[in-house]
């Protein structure tokens, strides 16, 4: 038998007051301050706003009623609050009490009228929020005022930037439009930012496999270049930093997998079964430059990345994207499939993504078969040897062997991918 939905209701607007209420009173019992509020206090309060907005859910003047009465009794609290000082002598004037008691009050509507996943979502954030106080605090004591200005540009870029720009060429050079070419850009910026910030804020003794992962997320040819410069400077360094070249570029294909899945998730399918079959093979390679490296050497140091948020850099890569767009264009149209392909071995020595997004943001002709993920693979096996290149640069011929070897090997693969997927 199915209880009634207003029994289900009533249930859950009872479970997720007492959660929270159970929340509130154990994190201020920590502190030995009476606070009002708590495990009977707040599913009263939901309750009587569950039973207000009842009764008269069009109008809600019974529950606008409810909650001025309410707003007016945690008004006096407050003010009498604010003559208590902090240990440090300061006025407290922490707003969180009163804001909990009025968030308990709107359990109740909110588990009646809304979908139960939203009253769940709001009692599990306001539980979260209140007990990770310290943590949070201790975040924002790490943060500088220039992480909040890139975030802010983040926003910019993608909420306001975005929306404004047209969704037709403008062009008969290529079939890409401003607003894909700005999707392309934030698609990249994105990982690279989640990357960055994660590095960012990582401990100095973060793991060493982490660091490597986070970087190819990031961009695996920086990775290697700050990796093996390393690995020169100090020596007991390098077993260790050509493991981690070695898995940023296995990371690679699963970034550049990822990328192409939100332009074109055809081609996503096509590309899926190379890219990770390489990806496990560079993640092979790497666990066994790890295991040979435990043991032998210190762990690497803590690298923070550029900001991929600077505005010089989205400049580059958004011309960059369409001067790639109209050069593959041509190529493929004046060469076809082969002039693609050669185009491909060029860019890849440079930056790989602008042209694996100009292939899945369809600027170029339409590709038969397997040809645009081949392209794709030839891009990045000639970024492989590229990598290899800075590797046995920076660091020297003998001492990069297994770096270089395992690159060069991934890009090996990644022609022969490229010729099996476009036919033999």
């Amino acid at each position: 038998m199915t209880p009634p939905p207003l029994f289900v209701d009533f249930v859950l607007l009872l479970g997720l007051s007492l959660f929270f209420g159970l929340a509130f009173e154990e994190f201020h019992a920590q502190s030995g301050v009476a606070r009002p509020g708590g495990i009977r206090t707040f599913p009263l309060l939901a309750l009587g706003g569950g039973i207000l907005y009842r009764l008269d859910p069009t109008r809600l003047l019974p529950l606008a009623a409810g909650l001025a009465v309410l707003g007016a009794w945690l008004a006096v609290y407050y003010w009498q609050h604010l003559r208590e000082r902090a240990p440090d002598g300061t006025p407290d004037v922490g707003l969180v009490v009163p804001v909990c008691n009025v968030l308990a009050y709107l359990i109740g509507p909110i588990a009646f009228a809304e979908p139960h996943w939203e009253a769940v979502a709001v009692t599990v954030a306001a539980v979260l929020l209140l007990t990770a106080r310290e943590r949070l605090h201790g975040l924002a004591r790490q943060i500088e005022l220039s992480e909040i200005v890139t975030a802010v540009k983040f926003l910019v870029l993608t909420g306001i930037v975005l929306p404004l720009l047209p969704d037709q060429p403008v062009t008969t050079l290529t079939a890409i439009t401003p607003y894909q070419v700005w999707l392309a850009l934030l698609a990249v910026t994105t990982v690279s930012y989640a990357s960055y910030l994660v590095q960012r804020f990582l401990k100095p003794g973060a793991n060493d496999l982490a660091m490597a992962v986070l970087g190819g997320l990031y961009s695996s040819t920086a990775t290697t270049v700050v990796l093996a410069r390393h690995a020169r400077a100090e020596r007991g360094l390098n077993p260790q930093a050509q493991a981690g070249i070695i898995l940023a570029t296995a990371v690679m294909y699963l970034r550049i997998l990822v990328i192409v899945a939100v332009f074109n998730f055809t081609l996503a399918r096509s590309l899926a079964l190379p890219a990770l079959a390489l990806s496990l093979v560079g993640a092979a390679f790497a666990g066994v430059q790890f295991r040979r490296a435990r043991g032998q050497a210190r762990a690497m140091q803590h690298v923070i990345p550029r900001n991929p948020l600077e505005l010089w850099a989205a400049v580059v890569f958004a011309a960059l994207f369409v001067l790639v767009s109209v050069l593959a264009g041509w190529a493929r149209d004046r060469y076809g499939a082969l002039g693609l392909d050669t185009l491909a071995a060029v860019v890849g020595v440079t930056d790989v993504d602008p042209f694996v997004l100009s292939i899945a943001a369809g600027g170029t002709t339409p590709l038969a078969g397997g040809a645009a993920a081949a392209a794709i693979l030839i891009a990045a096996g000639s970024n492989n040897l590229l990598k290899a290149a800075y590797t046995i640069a920076f660091v020297g011929p003998r001492a990069s062997l297994p770096a270089a070897t395992a690159l060069v090997a991934l890009g090996v693969g990644s022609g022969i991918a490229a010729w099996l997927i476009a036919g033999g």
